[in-house]
């Protein structure tokens, strides 16, 4: 059979000379180069993995040695080899202690006198893809913790089916001015006021098959000072805890909407003046315009010259009104 080229870089914390040959010479049956350190007590095996040169793929370690032993060995060991599996070997089966040190950390838990050449293989090969495995889940839900609690923007989760919140960031606790356990005792629909301009019944899901993965919605919601905020949101569906959940960003939008109604307004008083100055002015200056050339006319006229200038004057005086008039919508246009 041919052996696994991969060179393994493996410790072996065994005491007994005799076990550790036969454990050795197993690894060699299997695999072609391997690296093999060896540590016959608890001391001899910290030593070896306090050294920042060595890069370990695995440790082999019996569970009774002359130092230490037993559930306190393991511990020990675990803090000492973060990130590396530990395979437990063992020359009695206890099934309860097994049972134990698996639950305390330990990849696999191997009985010494059922061992041979494949078995042992077999464990190394699988504990190690399986810690590799475990530590890219655990890398991923560190960054999506990460990610959620450090969210300048407030976020939460919450269940799909009841809309129950399941988790809340530190933004959305400081921005809505509820503790952690307020939010969590409260539905997604607590949040809303009754003018709902998306329909919220769309985040409600009752499809365990849901295939949708993003929402977009606004809404205005209550503050715990029962300030009402407008908010725009995003959610995108997870799975969280073991339930059809979804993660809801929301951002307030309450002082850009502000902006564009004035800006609205603002548009809506200069469409007013501009509409005044090419309508409304244009009046009164062409009757001036025409009663300025009937003054260069005046001898040809039947009107006298005193009637001429009463009908400038309150053409002037029309012209003034709707100049204030303008000056006064200026006003209100020019921010303060």
């Amino acid at each position: 059979m041919e052996r696994d080229p991969y060179p393994y870089r493996i410790l072996i914390v065994e005491d007994n000379p005799g076990d550790f040959t036969l454990i050795e010479d197993f690894l060699y049956e299997q695999i072609l180069t391997p690296t093999i350190l060896h540590a016959s007590t608890f001391k001899d095996a910290y030593s070896c993995l306090s050294q920042p040169s060595v890069a370990l793929d695995v440790v082999f370690l019996d569970i009774s040695l002359p130092d230490k032993s037993g559930e306190e060995l393991i511990a020990a060991m675990l803090a000492q080899s973060v990130g590396i599996p530990i395979i437990a070997l063992t020359g009695y089966a206890d099934l309860s202690f097994g049972i134990k040190s698996l639950s305390m950390g330990i990849s696999d838990y191997l009985i010494k006198d059922d061992l041979s050449s494949f078995h042992l293989y077999k464990s190394l090969v699988y504990n190690i893809e399986r810690k590799k495995k475990t530590q890219a889940i655990e890398d991923s839900e560190r960054r999506y913790s990460e990610l959620f609690h450090l969210n300048p923007q407030p976020m939460w989760v919450y269940d799909r089916q009841t809309l129950q919140l399941l988790n809340v960031n530190a933004a959305a606790i400081q921005h809505y001015g509820y503790t952690k356990a307020e939010f969590l005792a409260m539905k997604l629909d607590d949040l809303h006021t009754s003018e709902v301009s998306y329909p919220l019944a769309q985040y409600r899901d009752h499809d365990k098959e849901a295939t949708m993965l993003s929402q977009y919605g606004v809404f205005r919601h209550y503050k715990k000072n029962r300030k009402i905020i407008d908010v725009e949101t995003q959610t995108s569906y997870l799975v969280y805890q073991g339930r059809p959940a979804a993660l809801m960003l929301a951002i307030d939008v309450t002082e850009r909407n502000q902006y564009i109604e004035a800006i609205e307004r603002q548009n809506m008083r200069l469409r007013d003046i501009a509409w005044i100055q090419s309508h409304v002015v244009r009046a009164p200056l062409a009757r001036m315009m025409g009663l300025i050339q009937l003054l260069e006319l005046f001898d040809d006229l039947e009107m006298s010259e005193q009637e001429i200038l009463k009908l400038i004057t309150e053409s002037a005086h029309e012209l003034d009104h709707i100049i204030q008039d303008i000056v006064a919508k200026s006003s209100k246009v020019m921010p303060s």
